[in-house]
């Protein structure tokens, strides 16, 4: 195994951990109230949850954009860059925070509206809503944050403080609702706890790495980078302000162009009849569980390649994405193979309804596909991070998102549901085909 592989798993494990977390804050608080009410309490928690995962997902841009940015600093050994990207993350993060907490009257009207929230779990979700949302200036502020420790080269960072929170979750939710006596309220507290706990924890680590990373302790000099066949430009050398926002701004429109496709196909799959709707929600984990692992790998990505990027190690460079992309074929062979061998025993898991497992067969092969036709998208969107081209990223999603559209109109009146699935393969394909294509134009 050779030094690069290493580094890509030192960062990609710790990093797929965090991620298969992630769900349990919302699990927890669903499994609790799953025992302290009827389906009006677990509807409104997942509605509740529901609302926040879109707002939070379509500033996930807070994280990308810092990890990529700061990764280039890391590499050009400048702590005074890096240390002048997080307080611009963070301040962004709580600013945008701060004005959710402002406009939270009108963006609960507008979600429960959106979300076809039904009338007898409003109240319930307005009860939720009203206390978790003092929280999106933490849960903001620690998607730069793990931005940045991803940039720095450090993962386990980020992993340990979510399992950290998941604990103080459960802890607290379980003591608001079994020993004080509250239902929705406690539920919500106990996130809205852990969610602040996270924060607080990332900004200690934050404060503990500028004391002790020798970037920050050695007086290192900021390199400058000058346009030759071994130093690339890095904008965000000259005018950092704007560069930052450029980012930020191309991935923020990138992700609409995600939460578009997703959000369609999910209302596509309900128009079909609840059968298809539940089929396409029991495929959807397959496409899930491989995100959590590749993201993993793409996380690795923006932290490597931004880094070697930054140094101008052209060479190191190339050798990182060599490394990354034969990653991808190893798990694309595993989990097509695990999806082939156990796709029918994982949807017998997740639901005991053989109806719905067996109508689910019928479209298994598409969801089998999605690690060939994904791959791409996931290990060159961590290289596109890592190089802050998110032009590119733009443009591939963009692009992709079209062909979704095309793709589905065009076959939905013969093949139906077959239709959606063949225009979500061709999504995903299509946003790896253009990076790959596009790669050499940003380096």
């Amino acid at each position: 195994m050779s030094i690069h592989d290493n580094q890509i798993l030192r960062l990609a494990i710790p990093s797929i951990i965090s991620n298969v977390t992630v769900p349990l804050l919302g699990l927890v608080d669903l499994t609790i109230v799953g025992h302290i009410g009827d389906a009006t309490y677990i509807s409104a928690i997942a509605t509740g949850s529901m609302i926040f995962n879109v707002i939070y997902w379509i500033f996930g841009f807070l994280r990308m954009g810092t990890s990529g940015m700061t990764a280039q600093a890391y590499g050009r050994e400048s702590g005074s860059e890096a240390t002048g990207i997080l307080r611009l993350s963070v301040g962004t993060g709580v600013g945008i925070g701060l004005l959710f907490v402002i406009l939270q009257e009108l963006i609960l009207r507008f979600m429960i509206w959106a979300m076809n929230t039904p009338v007898d779990a409003a109240p319930f979700v307005t009860q939720y809503f009203d206390i978790v949302i003092w929280g999106s200036p933490a849960m903001l502020s620690l998607y730069a944050m793990n931005g940045w420790y991803i940039g720095m080269q450090d993962t386990r960072t980020p992993m340990f403080i979510a399992i950290i929170q998941n604990v103080i979750n459960i802890i607290a939710s379980l003591f608001f609702v079994f020993v004080v006596g509250w239902k929705i309220e406690g539920v919500a507290t106990g996130t809205l706890i852990a969610q602040w706990s996270g924060a607080l924890m990332a900004f200690a680590g934050v404060v503990y790495k500028r004391r002790h990373d020798k970037i920050f302790t050695v007086n290192s000099p900021h390199h400058p980078i000058i346009p030759s066949s071994h130093h690339p430009v890095i904008p965000s050398s000259h005018h950092p302000i704007k560069h930052f926002l450029t980012v930020n701004r191309d991935i923020f429109l990138r992700t609409l162009c995600l939460v578009a496709v997703n959000m369609f196909f999910t209302s596509a799959g309900g128009k079909q009849g609840s059968m298809i709707l539940a089929v396409n929600a029991l495929l959807i984990t397959l496409y899930t569980l491989f995100s959590y692992f590749m993201d993993g790998f793409a996380y690795a990505g923006e932290a490597l390649c931004g880094k070697t990027y930054g140094a101008g190690d052209k060479a190191g460079f190339w050798k990182l994405v060599k490394s990354l992309n034969l990653w991808g074929v190893a798990m694309v062979v595993v989990f097509t193979l695990l999806y082939i061998v156990g796709g029918r025993g994982f949807l017998s898991l997740l639901t005991d309804d053989t109806a719905v497992v067996n109508a689910a067969m019928d479209y298994l092969p598409w969801a089998i596909a999605v690690p060939a036709c994904g791959v791409l998208a996931f290990i060159y969107d961590g290289i596109f991070v890592g190089i802050t081209a998110t032009k590119g990223m733009l443009l591939s999603t963009a692009t992709a998102a079209a062909s979704f559209f095309i793709i589905y109109f065009a076959l939905v009146g013969t093949l139906a549901n077959t239709a959606l699935w063949i225009a979500f393969l061709v999504f995903l394909a299509v946003r790896g085909i253009v990076e790959v294509a596009l790669i050499r134009r940003f380096v």
